[in-house]
């Protein structure tokens, strides 16, 4: 089933101890389609300006996303000036340029309005409440955040939290949402104001899956070295709601799953720059990862058993 997606293309100038990339295609959104298309017809809604390069739109249609809802506006891209230090997890944001998207309330197409299943990036909380205004009767609705909008729309977002079937966000996003230091406490607290499902992404930790009954841990890939995390947690995003979209339904095995999916894209995002990874990707690197992923927890697997 396809995905309706909502956020930011954009285009990055990034620095990390490995390089620096500029004016690179980003942005939230990018990164989910880019993502999310190796599961399901992905159809993405967002505003680009004059400055937005056509070769850029022709890479995003070339890899089969639909970008009827890509709108061309008066103005500038979107642009994003971030810069990494030493300790990945660590970074500054040198400049921050909405341009065109500042004031961006998109109106869906009739095909959109009737999706079953939509991703809201990390947008300002009245843009998200303009979109699920217009969607009918979606299945699945998941959000993200940024601490920018926590301290800025707190009463918006939280007004929003029963609306979303999933939330994810970062370990520092969930503590300042939930006012709680414990990242279980946290979880939990993110469940009573109302989403059903909470996902904590901990970077090189891992992810931490919050549902009514149970909670599921899973660990991030173990890697050599991370050249860029920009767009790992878009990445980890398109995985979950991909597979759930690819089974059409959801319950706790197929979260639990999704989840996984979620991980192995997030781990693929950061090898190299920007989208670049993704572009190289395959469904059968995919599956691959997948399956080591299962056997880096699985103490029973048949292959240490037989020995």
């Amino acid at each position: 089933m396809s995905i309706v997606a909502v956020g930011a293309v954009a285009y990055d100038t990034i620095e990390t101890p490995h390089g620096t990339v500029t004016r690179a295609l980003g942005g939230s959104l990018t990164y989910f389609a880019l993502a999310a298309r190796f599961f399901g017809p992905v159809s993405i809604v967002a505003a680009i300006g004059d400055d937005f390069r056509e070769e850029d739109r022709q890479l995003l249609i070339e890899r089969g996303i639909d970008t009827r809802g890509l709108v061309r506006r008066p103005g500038k891209t979107f642009y994003w000036h971030g810069r990494y230090h030493e300790d990945m997890n660590v970074r500054d944001s040198v400049t921050t340029d909405l341009g065109v998207f500042a004031d961006f309330m998109p109106e869906l197409l009739s095909d959109q309005r009737r999706a079953d299943f939509v991703f809201l990036a990390n947008i300002s909380p009245r843009l998200q409440e303009h979109v699920l205004s217009q969607v009918l009767s979606p299945r699945i609705v998941a959000a993200d955040t940024i601490k920018f909008w926590i301290e800025n729309d707190r009463a918006g977002f939280i007004r929003l939290m029963p609306r979303f079937h999933i939330l994810t966000v970062n370990d520092e996003e969930a503590r300042l949402l939930a006012g709680e230091h414990n990242l279980v406490k946290a979880g939990k607290a993110i469940l009573k104001m109302g989403a059903r499902i909470a996902l904590i992404k901990r970077g090189e930790y891992g992810v931490l899956q919050f549902s009514p009954d149970s909670i599921f841990a899973v660990p991030a890939w173990p890697l050599e070295e991370v050249v860029d995390p920009t767009g790992a947690g878009d990445a980890f995003a398109a995985g979950v709601m991909g597979w759930l979209a690819r089974c059409g339904r959801i319950n706790e095995s197929i979260l639990r799953v999704a989840v996984i999916y979620g991980s192995v894209m997030g781990s693929f995002v950061v090898e190299k720059f920007s989208i670049e990874r993704l572009l190289g990707l395959t469904w059968q690197d995919i599956e691959s990862r997948y399956r080591a992923f299962i056997e880096l927890t699985d103490s029973h697997h048949s292959r240490w058993m037989s020995q």
